[in-house]
């Protein structure tokens, strides 16, 4: 992920190909077209069963980190990638080269792995969201997620630590929030994995303490895409994890544990290694995370 700054000249223009649209109102009396996404090879674009897993550019970067790790994981291949106006363009090398002959391909800003084995798509999103166009994107991608019949939909967020109210200080940092249409589907599971619902804190602390709300700092459109799939009847799940700024891969390995707990993306090797040293699979592109190192010319 240290290519993330690089910016695509190119990114505008589109590639000929199979293409998965829809048009819908922009509330003005006018028309926009949705995400295209655009395969990669045969049978792709099928998703009717599957699990999709998406983060949101949020605090640390968090959610990436986690689906970053994912992909590389369990050899998720490309199957495609979304082409949309409301992300950055960006372009890159694979961050998950394995070997010198597959370094060179192009990845951008928005893109699909998944494995049709296991039902399961991760929507890798590596570039922030335009400014102003954090609606237009959330559109999109709800009509993209109906349009391709996903069984559930889990979102990897974050939120600021320094912002947490004094109930949110006790136990793990892990909250989630579940629509309505997920929780007919997952039942008491959440309960039974011990799991804490986001609070609500007060919309005027130390003012009023009758008016409540949901606050998520730092989370991005993490919030407005959890309040936008209530209303559509999307099963659709929040995972976020309370945080700061930094070094935050011990973060993704902490949030990508908790997910492990209800997905079972891997299994355990044995009963008493603990979650936190589960075999993970580091990204090759994580060795520039934070930059290359100190030239020694300079000493």
């Amino acid at each position: 992920m240290g290519w993330e700054n690089k910016y695509d000249a190119h990114a505008s223009r589109r590639p000929v190909g199979r293409r998965f649209a829809s048009w819908e109102s922009d509330g003005c009396g006018g028309a926009k077209m949705a995400p295209l996404f655009i395969p990669c090879g045969a049978g792709a674009g099928r998703f009717w069963g599957y699990t999709l897993i998406t983060p949101v550019v949020s605090v640390g970067n968090v959610g990436q980190l986690t689906a970053d790790l994912i992909i590389s994981t369990l050899g998720l291949p490309r199957i495609g990638y979304i082409h949309s106006e409301c992300l950055v363009p960006v372009v890159g090398n694979n961050p998950y080269a394995t070997a010198l002959e597959n370094s060179a391909e192009i990845c951008t800003s928005c893109e699909v792995y998944a494995l049709a084995d296991r039902k399961l798509a991760v929507l890798q999103i590596r570039s922030p969201i335009i400014q102003g166009k954090q609606r237009s994107f959330r559109q999109q991608l709800l009509s993209w997620i109906k349009e391709s019949e996903f069984s559930r939909v889990v979102v990897l967020s974050s939120t600021y630590a320094h912002h947490r109210v004094d109930q949110q200080l006790l136990g793990p940092p892990l909250r989630y929030l579940a629509t309505p249409a997920l929780q007919t589907i997952v039942g008491e599971k959440f309960q039974t994995l011990k799991w804490k619902e986001m609070e609500k804190v007060a919309a005027f602390p130390g003012i009023s303490d009758v008016e409540m709300e949901l606050s998520i700092p730092g989370g991005g459109i993490t919030k407005s895409l959890y309040a936008d799939s209530c209303s559509e009847g999307i099963p659709l799940v929040v995972l976020l994890l309370f945080c700061s700024e930094g070094d935050n891969i011990p973060d993704a390995l902490n949030l990508l544990n908790f997910l492990n707990e209800w997905l079972q993306l891997i299994e355990k090797t044995n009963d008493r290694q603990p979650m936190t040293r589960q075999p993970w699979k580091i990204p090759s592109s994580w060795q520039l995370l934070f930059g290359s190192g100190i030239p020694p010319a300079l000493f």
